[in-house]
C-alpha cells in the first residue's frame, strides 16, 4: 500500500505538504546528507520550485567530536554538497557551531547534572534548526523553509497546524512540538506523506548518493550513543557518588552519580536484591537515587512547564492525548493547559515519566503542542 493510499483524513483543512506546485516560487532547503532533506530537496524540485539547499555545520566548538575531518552520519558537509551538485541547485553552508554548543550540548550537560534526563533533539528542532533557518532564509531572502521530517501541515481559517507523518514508525511531529505560527506559515515537509521506504525507493531510483546512507540512532554530538562516556567526559568533576535508597528511604547501596542513570534502569544498580529494583527517582537536592519494585514507576500524569502551543493558544478541550516519548504511543488523557504549564492526568497509569523529556499533546493526528516534563503526578 502506497503513502498515498494510506494518506489519513483530518477536519483541520487542506492538507498541503503533498503535490502543490510550486511556480517558481523560492525555497531554501535544509540538507544534512541524508537521505530525507536530500530526497525533500528533490521533490520540491521536481513539483516546480525554485530550490537552494543549506547544511548547518555545528562541530567547531571546543572538544567537539572528531567525525573523520568534520564528517557525521547526520550533517556532512561533503555529502550534502555532492546531494546539491548531483541535483544542480545552489549550495550554502552556515557554521551554527557557537549557538549549538550553547543551547544544546551544554544544556544537555548542566540538565542530567541536575539529575534531569533532557531531549537535546527537540530543544535542538525548537531553537538552533528551526529559528535560525527561518531567519537565514529572511536574510537571503526566501519566503519559503523546508525539511526532510516526517510530518505534515494543513490549513484551516488562516492557521497552519502540523500533522503527524504518514508513516507511524518514522513520524518525528514530537520533535517539532516546539514551532509556532512564524516557522509553520514558511514550512513545507515534503517527505511526511511518504513512508521511509517510499523515501529511499525514490532516492536509489535517481541515484542519490544518500540512497545508500545508513540512518543514525545516535545522540549527534555523542558518538557511539554512550551518553555515560560523554558526561564523565566533559563533566566528572560535577559528577559525585551518593547513596541508593528504597522509596521509604532505607539505604541500599551507593550509585556513581545521578547523571549516569535513567528513570526505569533496572541493569547496573550493583544491587544484590531478591526482587528486580528499577529507578525510580533522581533525588538531586539529597543526591539520592531512589530504586523500587516495577509497580512504582507508574504514575497518574504529570506536570510539564516552558510549553508551546501551535496557533499560539493552549488548547480549549480537555479530552486530548499525550505522548511522553518518542518511541511511545499517545495516550488518552484530560489536560488542563495554559500558556506555559499544562497538567496531564491519564487515562491509566503511565510507566516512566522523566522530567526533562517532552510531553507532546494531540488532538488526533494533529499536534497541538507541549512542554518538558517538570515532575509526575501520583
Amino acid at each position: 500500500m502506497s503513502g498515498t493510499e494510506k494518506r489519513r483524513t483530518d477536519d483541520v483543512g487542506r492538507i498541503d505538504d503533498r503535490g502543490n506546485e510550486g511556480q517558481g516560487d523560492e525555497v531554501l532547503v535544509a540538507i544534512s546528507g541524508g537521505v530525507d532533506s536530500s530526497v525533500a530537496a528533490l521533490l520540491l524540485k521536481q513539483r516546480g520550485y525554485d530550490v537552494h539547499t543549506l547544511t548547518f555545520w555545528l562541530w567547531d566548538y571546543p572538544n567537539s567530536p572528531e567525525y573523520r575531518g568534520k564528517e557525521n552520519t547526520c550533517c556532512s558537509l561533503s555529502t550534502a554538497e555532492i546531494v546539491a551538485d548531483q541535483l544542480d541547485l545552489p549550495h550554502h553552508e552556515i557554521d551554527l557551531s557557537s549557538e549549538f554548543e550553547s543551547e544544546v550540548v551544554n544544556h544537555t550537560i548542566e540538565q542530567y547534572i541536575q539529575g534531569v534526563t533532557p531531549n537535546p533533539c527537540a530543544r535542538c528542532n525548537r531553537l538552533v534548526r528551526f529559528d535560525l533557518l527561518r531567519d537565514q532564509a529572511e536574510e537571503m531572502g526566501f519566503p519559503l523553509i523546508a525539511t526532510g521530517h516526517y510530518v505534515r501541515t494543513a490549513e484551516r481559517a488562516g492557521l497552519k497546524y502540523l500533522l503527524k507523518g504518514i508513516d507511524e514508525n518514522k513520524d518525528q511531529s514530537y520533535f517539532l512540538y516546539g514551532l509556532g505560527q512564524e516557522e509553520l506559515k514558511k514550512a513545507i515537509f515534503p517527505v511526511g506523506d511518504y513512508t521511509k521506504e517510499e523515501i529511499y525507493k525514490i532516492a536509489e531510483e535517481e541515484d542519490l548518493v544518500t540512497a545508500d546512507v545508513e540512518e543514525s540512532q545516535d545522540l549527534c554530538f555523542v558518538p557511539g550513543g554512550d551518553y555515560r562516556d560523554f558526561l564523565e567526559r566533559e563533566a566528572s568533576e560535577r559528577i559525585e557518588p551518593g547513596e541508593i535508597v528504597d522509596v521509604e528511604g532505607n539505604r541500599l547501596g551507593e550509585h556513581e552519580g545521578l547523571p549516569l542513570y535513567t528513570i526505569g534502569q533496572r541493569r547496573g544498580l550493583g544491587l544484590q536484591n531478591n526482587e528486580a529494583l528499577y529507578v525510580i527517582e533522581l533525588d538531586y537536592q539529597n543526591n539520592r537515587l531512589v530504586v523500587g519494585p516495577e509497580e512504582e514507576l507508574y504514575s497518574s500524569g504529570l506536570v510539564a512547564v516552558d510549553c508551546n502551543w501551535i496557533t499560539g493558544s493552549p488548547p480549549k478541550t480537555s479530552d486530548l492525548e499525550v505522548k511522553i516519548r518518542y518511541r511511545a504511543d499517545s495516550v488518552g488523557a484530560k489536560v488542563e493547559a495554559t500558556d506555559d504549564r499544562v497538567e496531564v492526568e491519564f487515562s491509566e497509569p503511565q510507566k516512566s515519566v522523566t522530567p526533562g523529556q517532552i510531553a507532546a499533546v494531540y488532538d488526533g493526528e494533529k499536534l497541538l503542542g507541549g512542554g518538558v516534563i517538570d515532575r509526575k503526578l501520583g
